[in-house]
């Protein structure tokens, strides 16, 4: 049993098992994220390690706010279904097409696949940990492949589950399944709501809607009715939101409008609302453009198209002049370590996640070697803790804004997310006093680029749409 373990396991499980008794999960925040989480924890404690604690990790500010561990005691940590790996962890697996950071990580699994639970579930564990039909649903939820399952939006963003006595049971199953991701999105920010699920539930749909329910009733959550009500009043909100606009059958959208309420927002209103779109182009204040098919109408212009290569075409207009753009390294870590969850016992972004992110694409002074060190000893303090001096040598190490794009940016075929738009035009500091919204005000320089980037996406597939 133990050579089964190891040939079809993660390598050196039994050398890991005999030097971490314990472990703790960080995953990410969706449905395949929390699945994975439950696959990892009953792999792992099947293999004599016991999973002590869970963590969400998310792209972006969130990313570098997470707690750390320097793997040094007796507990492990380990990273599924995220693509920025970092040093800390011991474990780390992903389904995405590429990852960073991940070079000094003792054990890895990274493959390709529909959703990661899949991979520890069927391929990773010598036996199946969830069953073939819940890995079925989670995988075509992660990769929105609802059409091939003639899925509709309806069912997609619902809340509400009954059983359906004259529908077979894997239709009952599949329609669970989706109301078991609904209310996970719903209170994904509610904190501690997903660390409980992955370390109270078992690796099943059932189970974890089980679960969902109680926490949703011992802690006051509201109810399916008060998210249904707010759902249907977000998308009729969004009918006539001035920020959404329909240009030959592409959805152009500004932010996301009012989604205060619990269960407000839905990916997938701008489809809802515009079932004949074949394209969706959002653009968020945050610095990032996202396009996507419609993953529900059958038959759709450009079927095929990678829109992975048109977010390539869209950038290259703007590459002399982002290459010449240069980023210093103080602005990077003051804009990833600014969430309002950073605090002392975060990880950080440290110098170790600069050359992951981004490689050996940066410029520094002459010094060499000698002033990496320093530069690495740096970053390890938190950016509010660094004097003036240190961040003037932050100052002087830079990446061109063509790079840091292209690394923060990515996706698969039909959804991809041109990213890091926010790191242009802002200052080495952080700005002085507390910040006012002011609606007559001007867009900040970064935004006003991602509403161009957006423009030319659109503009592109409007071409591209009209020459096929």
């Amino acid at each position: 049993m133990k050579k089964i373990l190891k040939e079809s396991g993660l390598r050196d499980i039994n050398k890991l098992s005999k030097r971490y008794p314990k472990a703790e999960i960080y995953f990410h925040q969706d449905l395949d994220g929390v699945t994975t989480a439950l696959a990892m924890k009953n792999y792992l404690e099947n293999n004599g390690i016991k999973v002590v604690d869970a963590h969400i990790i998310q792209y972006g500010d969130k990313e570098f706010a997470v707690k750390k561990n320097d793997a040094q005691g007796d507990t492990m940590p380990v990273l599924v279904d995220f693509a920025h790996g970092k040093p800390m962890f011991v474990i780390h697996t992903d389904h995405h097409d590429r990852q960073a950071g991940a070079e000094d990580t003792k054990s890895t699994s990274f493959r390709a696949s529909r959703s990661n639970v899949e991979t520890i579930s069927q391929v990773v564990s010598p036996k199946d940990i969830f069953t073939p039909e819940d890995i079925q649903l989670i995988s075509m939820v992660d990769s929105a492949n609802y059409v091939a399952n003639e899925v509709s939006v309806d069912e997609v963003i619902s809340y509400l589950f009954k059983l359906d006595k004259d529908s077979s049971l894997a239709k009952n199953k599949r329609a669970l399944g989706l109301v078991v991701n609904k209310l996970l999105l719903a209170f994904k920010n509610k904190p501690g709501f997903l660390e409980e699920l992955v370390l109270k539930s078992s690796p099943s749909l059932l189970n974890i809607v089980m679960n969902i329910k109680r926490i949703m009733r011992e802690k006051g959550f509201a109810g399916v009715e008060e998210l249904e009500k707010n759902k249907l009043a977000y998308i009729e909100q969004m009918k006539t939101s001035p920020n959404v606009k329909v240009m030959d059958n592409i959805i152009v959208q500004y932010g996301g409008g009012v989604m205060m309420k619990p269960g407000s927002y839905d990916r997938y209103t701008p489809f809802k609302n515009n079932p004949d779109a074949d394209f969706l182009v959002i653009a968020w204040p945050l610095g990032l453009v996202q396009a996507s098919c419609n993953p529900f109408k059958k038959e759709r212009e450009l079927k095929g198209v990678n829109l992975g290569e048109i977010a390539q075409e869209v950038l290259s207009k703007w590459e002399s002049q982002l290459k010449d753009r240069q980023i210093p390294l103080s602005t990077i870590k003051w804009i990833s370590e600014s969430s309002k969850d950073f605090g002392g016992e975060s990880v950080g972004f440290t110098f170790k996640d600069f050359v992951a992110l981004y490689g050996d694409s940066f410029k520094t002074m002459d010094d060499g070697k000698q002033i990496l060190t320093y530069i690495g000893k740096i970053m390890e303090k938190p950016f509010s803790e660094l004097n003036e001096s240190e961040m003037e040598v932050l100052d002087k190490v830079t990446i061109n804004a063509w790079d840091l794009i292209q690394s923060n940016s990515g996706g698969h075929k039909c959804i991809t997310n041109i990213s890091g738009l926010n790191y242009l035009g802002r200052s080495n500091r952080p700005p002085q006093g507390k910040y006012k919204y002011n609606p007559e005000s001007e867009d900040t320089p970064y935004i006003k680029f991602t509403k161009m980037i957006q423009n030319e996406f659109v503009k592109v597939l409007q071409e591209k749409i009209n020459s096929n």
